[in-house]
């Protein structure tokens, strides 16, 4: 993602890691253009414009796949299952997972492609940036960190901490140079940051920042280094290579925010023409944030066809975001096929893992004073003692959601923190950028109290005041009503 002047460019791909999927190929039953439309992919077909790669953890992609959709690894023996579908077309049987998985830790390994052509993503190798793990790369996700269900069936999403990455540098089909292709994919919208780069989509085949133009993908986040638009974000915009596009424009474009659960984002491109669209995955249609002409120096295109996931083009590793399902198709797609396959998201049923969970992108009320856990003038400042504010529902400084690691995040990126890791009465309650401490870990208990796991003390209204501006501290569990907290949608 990032660009470089002054220094000499790549010309050759690395062959490190460039066979990392060769040979990974299962019988993936993939069906024509023929097979029921009822899947995505199915619809993409009948539009003229089939998947040229197709991967999920939560569901098969086409109403006739029956194969594998990842594998996983338990730590325990090293050892790795294929996880398939409960029927064909159907959901993740997430019960192969947590039988192999209990008791360990497990990682995917593999997310399997549904199109038949082996497109399958596996541990990102080093690029410009290395990344964390053995050798530069990329770490491979928790397989157990993003639960979620899918027409009620229990399924596991693709969590992508800085530091993860997924990638094929030799793809079969992927659109390259300045051929029309679509990209879309469905993510956690309370999981981002302002880094780069939460991506998925086609990139350069190398993980050199070489040239503007030869990567399009689907980026979600706040970032604003490059492109951005209205508001505090998030946002849909493409990874273009040299920079993050929201419009025509280098920089800012008035495109607004998405606030949802659920997003289904989306970006097409053709000769001199590209777009982005997006919408809740759980309910409603799209909306065209962009549609228009490419930016000064991107026409034409020149896409090299690897595929990335949770990275930048270059190998940056500091995005972090959910992943559920996304496929890349040959073809710039219409707008009625996008619409079909937006109202097929939405029909499949994501929800957070145990069905409606109060406790995901929430306010959080106070019990003595009716008003919400805030963040002062939506700073995203470390260090920003968080308040009581009246309520705003459209507020994203006021939106927490409780993750399976226990920390209460606001803007995706930033945590419920305690101070300087206090574990006195009066550390102040504020906001810092999730690292996993024990002082950033909360326990959402059943009589509304909120409590510090390292402490054991409760977010509390200091000196019982209500009104606006009321600091929040930590202080010893009194059984007070400044001391109860009540999730709201």
């Amino acid at each position: 993602m990032e660009r470089r002047l002054g220094r000499l460019l790549v010309a050759a791909a690395t062959s490190v890691g460039l066979t990392a999927s060769v040979g990974l190929g299962v019988l993936v039953n993939a069906p024509g253009a023929s097979a029921a439309a009822s899947g995505p992919c199915d619809l993409y077909a009948s539009g003229g414009t089939p998947c040229v790669a197709a991967h999920s953890t939560t569901r098969a992609l086409y109403g006739a796949y029956n194969g594998a959709l990842y594998q996983v690894r338990r730590a325990s023996d090293n050892t790795t299952r294929d996880v398939g579908v409960l029927s064909a077309g159907g959901v993740a049987n997430a019960a192969t997972q947590d039988a192999f998985c209990a008791g360990t830790t497990c990682l995917i390994t593999i997310i399997y492609d549904q199109s038949g052509r082996n497109n399958h993503l596996t541990q990102a190798p080093p690029g410009y940036w290395p990344g964390p793990a053995a050798g530069g790369w990329d770490n491979l996700a928790d397989a157990k960190a993003a639960p979620v269900t899918v027409g009620g069936q229990k399924a596991y999403g693709v969590y992508i901490a800085p530091g993860t990455g997924y990638r094929n540098n030799r793809t079969n089909g992927v659109a390259t140079g300045d051929q029309p292709e679509g990209i879309y994919a469905v993510v956690d919208g309370t999981h981002y940051n302002q880094w780069c780069c939460f991506d998925y989509g086609n990139a350069q085949t190398d993980g050199q920042a070489d040239a503007p133009a030869i990567m399009e993908t689907v980026y979600f986040g706040a970032n604003k280094q490059w492109g951005y638009g209205a508001g505090a974000g998030p946002w849909i915009m493409a990874d273009l290579e040299w920079g993050l596009f929201s419009g025509v424009n280098a920089g800012y474009n008035n495109i607004a925010p998405i606030n949802q659960r659920f997003v289904t984002a989306m970006v097409k491109g053709e000769p001199n023409h590209w777009a982005i669209r997006g919408g809740s995955a759980q309910s409603g249609g799209l909306t065209t944030y962009f549609d228009g002409r490419r930016p000064n120096g991107y026409n034409p295109m020149k896409k090299e066809g690897a595929i990335l996931l949770g990275i930048g083009g270059d190998n940056s590793v500091s995005g972090r975001g959910t992943f559920f399902e996304g496929v890349l198709t040959a073809g710039y797609p219409s707008e009625a096929t996008e619409n079909a396959v937006q109202a097929n998201i939405t029909a499949a049923g994501y929800a957070p893992a145990g069905g409606g969970n109060p406790q995901q992108n929430v306010q959080l009320v106070g019990g003595q004073s009716g008003r919400c856990v805030d963040v002062p003038n939506g700073s995203t400042t470390n260090g920003t003692q968080v308040q009581l504010w009246d309520c705003i529902s459209n507020s994203t400084a006021q939106r927490w959601t409780y993750t399976a690691a226990r920390q209460l995040q606001v803007y995706g990126n930033k945590c419920l923190d305690a101070s300087g890791g206090g574990t006195s009465n009066g550390t102040q309650a504020i906001i810092w950028d999730c690292h996993g401490g024990t002082n950033q870990q909360w326990n959402l208990n059943a009589n509304g109290t909120i409590t510090g796991v390292q402490s054991g003390l409760c977010l509390d209204a200091n000196g019982a005041a209500t009104a606006n501006g009321t600091k929040l501290i930590l202080w010893s569990c009194n059984g007070g009503t400044n001391q109860r907290w009540t999730p709201r949608t």
